[in-house]
């Protein structure tokens, strides 16, 4: 079921790559301004890297400096690869791993030209999963990530990565989705709710404790009290999908053919039914969490 579950993540990523959402959209831009971006950020980035998939702004928080190697995880259209790279500087670098094609296509497309019309010098984007990195044994000092490690089916692999390739008292700045509370049953098993970054999503406690056993100090999760309704900005014009019954392996398929001409553009549009059904705020939180390797 991993490698099924993986699939259908890297099919609806790729779709989105492939549409016309961007940072022209206003309900992308107010995502991201609803997770903690500036509107210098936005109109400092390439127009194609902000597709309305975060769930916080990690570079606001890694305290980047010149030289640095910076990596982020699922970068996506490379939104936070960009901002990154302005404050690592030209003697620094900035890395992207995403695990879609399309994506990284993306990435790279938006890699030539800056706000100024330059190419992009101390960036690079690597096609691989998250869980094995293309990078070598400390060799990296900050690893950041928005609202992706919560689609990774082995967690503790993905730390371990993470830990393998930073450098000593290198540091880790993280936002993404943590639970506060089960989630209702139909939620947990829903696969739309899963590519939502929602049902894959883990508690505060297995965050902090995933990364000690990864061998991390000085672990915070800290919830930043955004409100995760916020996707409606863009999904609203997506809530009358309907869900088809579970299959065998327990988690339930949204059924195609919605109403909307945007819907698979759109990553969280399977949330859009359980945003008018429950208030997901009550069992999930935008996180941002810090680590240290010792």
């Amino acid at each position: 079921m991993a490698d099924s579950l993986q699939e259908a993540v890297r099919k609806k990523y790729g779709t989105v790559a492939a549409g016309s959402l961007d940072n022209a959209h206003e309900g992308v831009r107010e995502i991201a301004a609803a997770f903690g971006y500036s509107p210098e950020e936005l109109s400092a980035i390439p127009t194609g890297s902000n597709i309305g998939l975060s769930c916080g702004n990690p570079t606001a928080f890694a305290s980047l400096r010149p030289g640095e190697v910076v990596v982020d995880l699922g970068c996506g259209g490379g939104l936070d690869v960009f901002l990154a790279s302005t404050k690592v500087g030209p003697t620094g670098k900035a890395i992207g791993v995403d695990m879609t094609p399309e994506m990284i296509d993306r990435a790279r497309r938006n890699a030539q030209s800056d706000a100024d019309g330059r190419p992009y010098n101390n960036v690079e984007f690597h096609l691989a999963t998250i869980d094995e990195l293309p990078l070598p044994d400390a060799s990296v000092d900050c690893v950041i990530s928005n609202c992706v490690i919560n689609l990774a089916e082995d967690k503790p692999a993905v730390f371990r990565e993470i830990a393998r390739v930073l450098k000593p008292r290198g540091r880790l700045a993280v936002s993404d989705i943590a639970i506060k509370k089960e989630l209702p049953e139909e939620l947990a098993r829903d696969v739309a709710a899963y590519i939502g970054c929602l049902a894959g999503a883990i508690s505060f406690d297995d965050y902090r404790q995933g990364l000690m056993n990864a061998g991390f100090a000085d672990v915070e999760v800290v919830d930043i009290q955004a409100d995760l309704k916020a996707y409606a900005a863009v999904d609203g014009q997506a809530a009358c999908c309907a869900p088809t019954p579970a299959p065998a392996n327990g988690l339930a398929v949204v059924a195609s053919g919605c109403c909307s001409p945007m819907n698979d553009a759109i990553v969280h549009e399977g949330l859009a039914r359980w945003l008018a059904k429950y208030d997901v705020n009550d069992y999930a939180a935008s996180v941002k969490v810090y680590a240290v390797k010792p």
